[in-house]
């Protein structure tokens, strides 16, 4: 039996999450000779002991105290400020490191954690879980096999039940760092394309809090590829139906959506028409609860060295450069160019 130890900072809401998904990888590994075992550690000590007892894992005092102990990866959870610091931790001790997205708080503090892991010759996978999402992932084989033929429009959508509290907001970065680089992050992925415009514009129609700390709580953004094609990403804190995310795709010979199924967050207005009927998603933990289970495995493979890097930091930062330039033109009013994007096609 091969033995994997994960060490997990971070026990908050993705970061329990991250931990009950590696605990049941064994139900799907062990047949393989494979057993995970997990480390973790929080400053919330208390609440970090319970997930851990709960769970059959082991808590540890501190991040030092983890990375001492002899992992083979470790799991990043925190904050998104803590994240360089700790994604430079794992290099210093030689694992590989997955960590939730972003790399940093912005890209000038993202650069030269790149440049730390290249020096290490590390390895770290950042968590754009939506690649791993059944609907996107047939959505790609179809566009790559040419089945949709040329796509003339795309159309992403997300759309939280309702606000986190204002006191995330406040650091989060706004709405299209936090929300929409996923959006931006998947059609880069989708496409094998390059974003090089954005120009956008949001409201505030919900909680004044949240135009008080900087931030709007609807936006949309259109966005230009290289090769010209146009799309749209939209995004929002208050859509009481359910939490909703989906990407139409469509082509010169077909279209898709990713995310209509009968647990879609609307309702026709056709007479007749009872599709969708099922009970919507309130969260995007449910919602995408499959592929962070697949993410958090392919993790457990990069670390045994059976697979690629399913999602790079500068992958991530492609994505954030997108969300920056979102951020600036909803502030100006402006289209802005995409820093850094040049006409080439993603890898």
């Amino acid at each position: 039996m091969k033995t994997v130890t994960l060490g997990l900072v971070g026990v908050g809401r993705i970061g329990s999450m991250h931990a009950d998904n590696i605990a049941r990888l064994n139900d799907a590994m062990k047949p393989e000779g494979i057993e995970v075992r997990l480390r973790l550690t929080d400053v919330a000590e208390d609440h970090a002991r319970t997930v851990a007892h709960s769970l059959g894992a082991e808590f540890l005092p501190s991040v030092e105290a983890l990375l001492a102990s002899g992992l083979d990866g470790l799991v990043v959870a925190t904050g998104t400020g803590t994240h360089p610091g700790l994604i430079k931790a794992g290099m210093d001790a030689g694992i590989p490191v997955f960590c939730e997205k972003p790399v940093a708080l912005n890209v000038a503090d993202a650069l030269p954690v790149l440049d730390y892991i290249r020096d290490k010759n590390g390895v770290v996978q950042i968590g754009h879980q939506r690649r791993f999402d059944a609907g996107y992932l047939e959505a790609r084989r179809a566009y790559q096999a040419g089945e949709l033929g040329w796509i003339h429009s795309l159309r992403a959508v997300t759309c939280d039940m309702a606000p986190p509290p204002v006191e995330f907001l406040a650091t989060s970065g706004g709405l299209f760092r936090d929300c929409s680089v996923h959006d931006f992050d998947i059609l880069r992925w989708l496409t094998g394309r390059e974003i090089v415009e954005v120009y956008a514009k949001g409201s505030n129609n919900g909680d004044p809090e949240i135009g008080a700390v900087g931030d709007v709580d609807t936006a949309l953004a259109l966005v230009t590829f290289d090769d010209g094609t146009v799309g749209t990403v939209s995004a929002t804190r208050y859509n009481g139906a359910g939490h909703d995310v989906r990407l139409e795709i469509q082509g010169s010979s077909r279209s898709l959506m990713v995310g209509l199924d009968d647990r879609t967050a609307l309702a026709s207005a056709e007479p007749g028409v009872l599709f969708p009927s099922g009970e919507p998603h309130t969260t995007f933990a449910g919602r995408f609860d499959q592929a962070y289970r697949s993410e958090m495995a392919a993790f457990v493979e990069l670390v045994l060295g059976r697979r690629d890097n399913p999602c790079t930091p500068e992958d991530a930062v492609a994505a954030s450069r997108v969300a920056d330039a979102a951020q600036a033109s909803l502030a100006t009013g402006l289209p802005v160019r995409v820093a850094g994007a040049v006409p080439s096609r993603v890898a």
